[in-house]
């Protein structure tokens, strides 16, 4: 958020996203009360804010008409939150704080946690508001300038994965989000995926063969949401007088790469696409088993804001254990499962992070964006969101059934 204007900081694009300033002093109010608070044994410095900046009691359409902090007040916010935060690290605990909360530094990984999605969150934002950011190409976050020629990329590698009893979801031990537990056993049957996610220029071959007027390649209530909408192409993609394609960054418009991994499509558009590609999207525990051993590492994936955009595949060297590339990094990947607990799911430390989400509509994503810090995601991270959201940096990768 350096160097942007608080005018920047105090707008909401749209009533379904929040201003960045509420992000920053939320940041502020979630660590102070975790880790402060609950654990420090101290109170907080704005406790007639902490309903506005509740995410479940304030909604987003509610936050920019209520009483909140202004840009230079939640950075002061935030500033004395981080001192307090250390002075807890160094052992300044309160004799009633939840033991779990301290185990394994459970509530250091949480606030990390919280702050690296939120952050995330509000560079969509930018996007969303049409916000160039001043420096992004530059070595300051990460340079595209490696980046292989464009070129179409019309063939999609499959990979055939063996099916059988498989263990998913987080281990017992180390830092995870209550939804990503307890490990569970299904049987999966045998199914191919791609190697790689869909790239603009396949995405662009689905555009350009009428994929958003053939109500055929849609599910009833996808196509529904394509003509509400008036969608023709993935937000932020525009065309010009002379047929020339190009899309909207944190750097500002940018010509359409063909090999780079198609972002901001929602739900139903990836369903679509894959229906066209003669396939479909796979579900959580498929996309869980084909990520496995992929490594959130930044030699490895494009994580981290290290650009600002998807990088083209075989950019970075990262493979899972199945041979499958990118799985973590460039683009949160849509499944075709709905957000629900794990068998023997129980909520910890709040059940409103996760468990009121469940069974309402919700599908999950996977694998983390470019704009996704590499401490947060992993194989088992689980993301979700409305099927018609696509301001979030989203895109797919093909499934099939096999014999």
């Amino acid at each position: 958020m350096e160097g942007l204007s608080d005018d920047v900081l105090v707008r909401a694009p749209r009533a379904f996203v929040s201003p960045p300033v509420w992000d920053l002093a939320h940041i502020a109010a979630f660590e102070e009360l975790w880790v402060w608070c609950r654990v420090g044994g101290g109170s907080s410095v704005y406790p007639e804010l902490q309903a506005a900046y509740d995410a479940f009691e304030t909604p987003r359409p509610a936050r920019t008409s209520i009483r909140i902090l202004n840009p230079a007040q939640a950075r002061d916010y935030l500033a004395l939150t981080r001192e307090r935060t250390l002075d807890v690290l160094a052992g300044t605990h309160s004799p009633d704080a939840d033991p779990r909360l301290l185990r394994d530094g459970f509530v250091f990984d949480l606030a990390a946690a919280h702050e690296a999605q939120h952050a995330e969150t509000m560079l969509q934002e930018l996007v969303l508001g049409a916000v160039t950011v001043v420096g992004v190409g530059s070595d300051r976050v990460g340079s595209d300038r490696d980046a292989p020629p464009a070129r179409r990329s019309p063939i999609t590698e499959r990979i055939e994965v063996i099916g059988g009893l498989v263990t998913l979801g987080a281990a017992p031990s180390g830092f995870a989000y209550d939804c990503e537990r307890p490990e569970y056993t299904i049987e999966l049957a045998p199914y191919a995926i791609a190697r790689d996610p869909v790239t603009c220029g396949q995405y662009l071959d689905f555009v350009e063969d009428d994929g958003y007027a053939r109500a055929d390649l849609w599910t009833s209530a996808g196509w529904d949401w394509c003509v509400a909408e008036n969608a023709s192409a993935p937000a932020y993609w525009q065309r010009d007088h002379n047929g020339d394609w190009s899309v909207r960054t944190l750097a500002g418009q940018r010509p359409l790469e063909h090999d780079v991994p198609v972002c901001h499509v929602s739900c139903y558009e990836a369903e679509a696409y894959a229906r066209w590609a003669g396939g479909r999207l796979p579900t959580e525990p498929e996309w869980e088993w084909a990520a496995r051993g992929a490594v959130a590492d930044l030699t490895q994936a494009n994580l981290g804001f290290q650009r600002s955009q998807p990088a083209a595949a075989g950019v970075f060297p990262g493979v899972s254990a199945t041979g499958c590339r990118a799985m973590l990094g460039d683009v949160w990947e849509w499944t075709s499962s709905e957000f629900v607990g794990y068998p023997g799911f129980r909520p910890y430390p709040y059940p409103e992070y996760a468990q009121v989400f469940f069974g309402r509509g919700y599908r999950v994503l996977r694998g983390g964006s470019w704009a996704t810090q590499p401490h947060v995601v992993s194989a088992t991270f689980r993301n979700w969101d409305l099927p018609e959201r696509r301001q979030i940096f989203s895109g797919l990768r093909v499934a099939w059934d096999l014999p």
